[in-house]
């Protein structure tokens, strides 16, 4: 029986993990889907929040508030990128100032830091894109923006550096309370544990409404995005929305980490939990309204479109507690949960901790570093390594420059890369220009090297996404595939 077991994989349930690893404790995670970071956690914003916009009072701005202040340190801990670039919220209308000020006073009541209503002048100086209607802005200065699989991956790294294990590929199908603790049935087998954490993001309803008396439903809210080419990094330099007036509720312009600009997203909710393809009516409305606070958007280089979903429950809140003995939720972790992710690590641990009244970890390690970046490396450095690993002196993405060197690091990781996209959002192969048409088939073949197996049996994303059905030279065994031709 462990101590905790902790379903799901994605920023909530490693962030929880790691703060539980600060205690000696039997910790698993066990995650549906063949690797982390493979739902809400893969597909949004990539922004930290600095905590003005959720209602006041509520845990959503409690912990938005939290998981901004201790990102920056988590940050230089986990080896992650994080740049603190500031947010602005544009006033497009005279006449809609007054919600600007409710949104500053509510900023100001959650505690965030260095609010302050900038006007036109100091606005165009601050974004010379800014659209030529606007008026003024509400400026946090402590938002930020991050690599969400990076801070995904490195919490979880961190967490099996602490003995944390994880379990992949094992759906949740029961919760069932037994002595001493609950019995969790997968597809994979029933384990049991003292403790469980519901962190199913998508699926938290279903693996509450399994355990818990009253019921929970999670709508899957749909966001499209266009994601922009690096040629146009500095277009915007603060991450830029729309405050939500008489032009109505636009969509955020803002820079990457890594140089790119990210546009977006709708709110479209829907019932199907896995389609997260884009439509043309949601692009059209990205489309639309992104060009309403800024102008000369660049959307003409678009490198790619993608969609996201958010765990949405009607009340729009977080539910974090202990809804029966052993059993706690934390469900309905939708935006800001990427920027509050520190933050419900702590307070869940908290919550288990009272629970099972774990001593410390005397062994804890708080850092882990990450992959290698050749190229922030001097020549002289590079060169060095390159003698001493010579993968490092192989480029398979030309797009993002990364080396097979990388691309090796991210396999043997714990938990490594098992799939093309678990080695495209660890290491960015594949997430430039060309999005992977020409370093992909050079990926498989390391990726079944590195494993052991067949091409045949890489995915693009586990299940049963393989990328090669068969051979051509089977199919003309004898001739007869191009009979009567």
């Amino acid at each position: 029986m462990t101590d905790v077991l902790i379903i799901g994989a994605g920023v909530s349930g490693c962030s929880i993990a790691r703060e539980l690893s600060r205690r000696k404790a039997d910790i698993l995670v066990v995650e549906r889907e063949e690797d982390v970071c493979c739902g809400t956690s893969k597909a949004n914003s990539a922004i930290v929040h600095a905590g003005f916009d959720a209602a006041h009072g509520s845990l959503m701005a409690k912990l938005n508030v939290e998981g901004s202040r201790l990102m920056p340190q988590l940050a230089r801990d986990l080896d992650i990128q994080f740049e603190q670039i500031g947010s602005l919220v544009v006033l497009m209308s005279e006449e809609d100032r007054p919600a600007l000020n409710r949104l500053y006073q509510n900023g100001l009541d959650n505690g965030v830091e260095g609010l302050r209503i900038i006007e036109r002048d100091e606005l165009r100086s601050m974004e010379p894109n800014i659209s030529d209607q606007a008026v003024a802005a509400l400026f946090a200065p402590t938002g930020g923006i991050i690599c969400p699989f990076g801070l995904n991956y490195a919490l979880a790294e961190n967490a099996a550096a602490n003995a944390v294990r994880f379990r992949f590929n094992s759906k949740v199908i029961g919760v069932v309370p037994i002595d001493g603790g609950w019995k969790v049935q997968t597809e994979n087998g029933d384990l049991e544990t003292r403790v469980v954490v519901n962190a199913a993001g998508l699926y938290s309803d279903e693996i509450h409404n399994m355990a818990a008396e009253d019921t929970m439903t999670i709508v899957p809210r749909r966001g499209d995005y266009f994601l922009l080419d690096r040629s146009t990094s500095g277009f915007v330099k603060h991450t830029v929305f729309q405050l939500p007036g008489k032009y109505g509720k636009g969509v955020l312009v803002s820079p990457t980490v890594h140089g790119n600009i990210i546009v977006g997203p709708t709110a479209i909710d829907q019932q199907d939990k896995e389609s997260t393809a884009t439509t043309q009516a949601g692009l059209d409305t990205v489309r639309e309204k992104s060009g309403i606070c800024v102008k000369n958007l660049p959307l003409r280089q678009t490198i790619t479109s993608f969609a996201g979903l958010r765990a949405h429950e009607p009340r729009h809140e977080f539910f974090i507690g202990e809804s029966r003995p052993g059993f706690v939720d934390c469900a309905a972790i939708e935006s800001p949960g990427l920027s509050s992710s520190p933050a419900i690590g702590k307070m869940v641990a908290e919550i288990v901790d009272s629970i099972l009244h774990l001593p410390p970890n005397p062994d804890f390690i708080p850092t882990r570093k990450g992959i290698l970046n050749p190229q922030k490396l001097s020549r002289e450095d590079m060169a060095r390594l390159i003698r001493e690993h010579p993968a490092y002196g192989n480029v398979i993405c030309r797009c993002e420059t990364v080396t097979e060197g990388e691309i090796l690091d991210a396999i043997h990781r714990v938990p490594g890369a098992k799939s093309l996209d678990g080695v495209k959002r660890r290491t960015r192969a594949g997430m430039g220009r060309c999005q992977g048409g020409f370093c992909g088939p050079r990926v498989m073949e390391i990726l079944a090297r590195e494993l052991g197996i067949e091409q045949s049996q890489i995915t693009k994303s586990g299940g049963a996404s393989r990328l090669i059905v068969g051979a051509c030279k089977d199919s003309m065994k004898g001739g007869s595939s191009f009979e009567g031709l």
